[in-house]
């Protein structure tokens, strides 16, 4: 892994969809994401983040934070909902506590705000502080997904899917279903 060191640069925050981004930027945001998740990062998930909407902050050339937000259809009970999923939030190491996340997080937020239903996304054990200080909160109720064969349930992901409603509030203990996808499926 390269070191990085500071650079001088003001940030600058570039965002797209992914077939807009300019060459070489998505295989930039693969490698800080290789990175940061190392070794857990893996194609699949990366595949998660392709799709929708990037945010990425630079310092000159170098890549120092990336978030994504994907379209997905989530089922609250029987109810359909347009969800902004978010994939690949990642600051890089030598960058963290500067509100770089927060900045990407801002730029996906709005979109989520402006065309979806309600944000959603998985959640590690470090990140909890950072989602539920910036107005996302946890998913109360049941988590399932809907697989080729049916509907299963996804019990380890209860208490770890975090969202941000829209204009309409939910009901946060009702089930809530995501459409089955390789790798994780939350």
């Amino acid at each position: 892994m390269a070191r990085v060191s500071g650079s001088g640069a003001l940030p600058r925050l570039e965002s797209g969809g992914s077939r807009q981004l300019r060459a070489g930027t998505l295989e930039a945001a693969r490698t800080l994401l290789d990175e940061v998740f190392y070794p857990e990062m893996t194609d699949d998930d990366w595949d998660h983040c392709l799709g929708g909407q990037h945010a990425l902050l630079w310092e000159g050339e170098l890549l120092v934070a990336h978030a994504a937000v994907v379209p997905r259809r989530l089922m609250l009970g029987t109810r359909p909902l347009r969800a902004g999923y978010v994939e690949g939030v990642a600051v890089h190491a030598d960058r963290r506590r500067r509100g770089y996340g927060a900045a990407v997080m801002a730029a996906l937020e709005a979109t989520i705000a402006r065309e979806y239903d309600l944000g959603a996304l998985g959640s590690t054990e470090l990140g909890v502080g950072f989602y539920l200080a910036r107005g996302w909160r946890v998913w109360q109720g049941p988590t399932w997904t809907r697989t080729p064969n049916g509907l299963r349930r996804t019990a380890d992901e209860d208490g770890w899917i975090y969202v941000l409603e829209g204009a309409e509030s939910l009901d946060s203990s009702e089930t809530l279903t995501c459409e089955w996808r390789p790798g994780d499926v939350w």
